[in-house]
């Protein structure tokens, strides 16, 4: 039996907040049905079917690109900085070779993109191990790692708050998205709007529509930043100038040299065999 719904997946962190605000309150949403989880969750609901179009990981797209296709014109990127993807360190960035850098469970494209970091342009090599990092760090994850890897509103309210204060060890801060740009000159995409190749054929006009409702909610988003963070669930937390910046710093667009960013982020990560699967 056909569903009536497009399952839509939706993170679960800020940076598309925008996005889905607008989506919500400005669009038809009577044909969606919004499952939300972090970017990795998000990956294994599309891989499964359990999705329809979901904001997914690059790396996820690189790894399986015979099965899916995307959206074309929007993506989750930096141009610079983009604050939400945030390496804090007891050492230098090139002081860590040979050492434990602990990584989150909740993203796989910000974990390929440090160790291409540490690989091609520190020439290190670390040991990255994945954990259930929590705020605030515990001692014995301070004790077992000399870094450890924030992504989403953890790294947003910690660099943007007294939390980064309260490890007085933890005195280095690398936005990833910085890094990258500094060493290629382009964007990094860390998601884009991704679907299975067949599935465009199967429900035409849903999807269709779907694209249009998603191009207006982009377009009004970057029109409204400052109502939506007086609406935001960090508002709170971060200032409305200070989630108006953050958001400023994201490249909702895919254009033609976000486009070269992401082949030279597949040719490094199949250098370094981490498209894999």
């Amino acid at each position: 039996m056909r569903r009536n719904k497009l399952k839509i997946g939706r993170f679960s962190y800020s940076n598309l907040f925008p996005i889905f605000y607008m989506l919500e309150r400005e669009c038809d949403c009577s044909m969606y049905e919004f499952i939300e989880g972090v970017p990795s969750s998000l990956n294994r609901m599309l891989r499964d079917g359990e999705v329809d179009i979901s904001p997914s990981s690059s790396i996820e797209y690189l790894r399986r690109q015979n099965r899916y296709a995307f959206i074309e014109d929007i993506s989750i990127s930096s141009i610079g900085p983009v604050e939400s993807i945030i390496l804090f360190s007891k050492r230098p960035i090139e002081a860590l070779d040979g050492l434990t850098v602990l990584t989150s469970s909740q993203s796989e494209t910000s974990v390929a993109l440090l160790e291409i970091i540490f690989k091609k342009f520190f020439k290190i090599k670390c040991n990255l191990r994945q954990a259930d990092i929590c705020l605030p760090i515990s001692d014995s994850q301070l004790r077992d790692s000399a870094a450890y890897l924030l992504i989403g509103d953890d790294a947003l309210i910690t660099k943007n708050s007294k939390l980064k204060t309260q490890n007085s060890k933890l005195v280095y801060t690398y936005d990833l998205g910085e890094i990258w740009y500094k060493h290629t000159g382009l964007p990094f995409t860390f998601a884009l709007w991704i679907h299975r190749k067949e599935y465009c054929s199967e429900k035409p006009e849903m999807f269709e529509g779907f694209k249009n409702d998603l191009d207006r909610a982009k377009e009004l988003a970057r029109e409204n930043l400052k109502k939506i963070a007086s609406a935001s669930p960090l508002r709170n937390i971060l200032s409305e100038d200070e989630l108006v910046s953050y958001w400023g710093k994201i490249s909702y667009d895919f254009g033609d040299e976000h486009k070269k960013g992401l082949e030279l982020f597949r040719k490094f990560s199949e250098e370094l065999g981490l498209l894999a699967v």
